[in-house]
């Protein structure tokens, strides 16, 4: 995406929860004020902005309750309206962005929005191809050792998915803190937020993985 939309963009912080762009996320849509957002977005451009709340949001939620100054742009790929006036959601991170101003607070809030620059990079760069490989492996390590599907597994077994699909997606899986996931997401490249997560993984995998004894024994 190359620009930021000049609107303001309606608002959708959640606690615990990160959207990072080319990562897909399904979503369910119960509240009132937030039924009525789905409805403004799909009379428009199908666009909401996400964003994380931060500590505290419990005291407030029905109100105005802060979040992080970044969040993920996200366009509605598929909307299922409910019978009881609910939806299920299916949203798509486009880009980084940056929480300009607040401009309407009710029913829901919109804010104008700052698009954030990413490091360039290109997907078949020997050095991408190596990252993307070496994540790949430690997926592969993660099934051996723990007999469960790693996070985005469905991605990683597309050989063909681009690497920022692949990184964006097991960033946003991945079991870690909400404010770990905030620091990968304001991370500018690419390269650098798929070496992070790889080193988590790896970090996990030092855990699960049997070690083995001298004389050949595991413990």
């Amino acid at each position: 995406m190359e620009s930021a939309p000049q609107h303001a963009v309606p608002v959708f912080p959640l606690p615990g929860l990160l959207l990072f762009p080319h990562a897909a996320l399904p979503l369910h849509i119960f509240e009132l004020r937030y039924r009525s957002m789905v409805r403004d977005a799909l009379s428009g451009e199908r666009m909401i902005a996400m964003a994380l709340l931060k500590p505290g949001w419990e005291n407030d939620y029905h109100g105005s309750p802060g979040f992080y100054p970044v969040g993920c742009l996200a366009r509605f790929e598929d909307v299922q309206w409910l019978p009881d006036d609910c939806y299920d959601l299916k949203v798509l991170g486009l880009a980084r962005v940056r929480f300009q101003r607040v401009v309407r607070e009710y029913p829901y809030r919109a804010a104008l929005l700052e698009l954030l620059p990413q490091a360039p990079y290109a997907e078949d760069d020997p050095l991408v191809q190596l990252e993307k490989r070496a994540l790949l492996q430690t997926l592969e390590r993660w099934r051996a050792a723990t007999a469960t599907d790693p996070p985005g597994e469905a991605v990683a077994r597309e050989s063909d998915a681009p690497y920022e699909t692949l990184v964006n997606t097991l960033c946003m899986l991945s079991d870690i803190g909400p404010l770990e996931k905030l620091g990968l997401l304001e991370l500018d490249s690419v390269i650098e937020r798929g070496r992070r997560v790889r080193e988590i993984a790896e970090r996990r995998l030092r855990r699960a993985e049997p070690r083995v004894q001298p004389g050949g024994e595991q413990n």
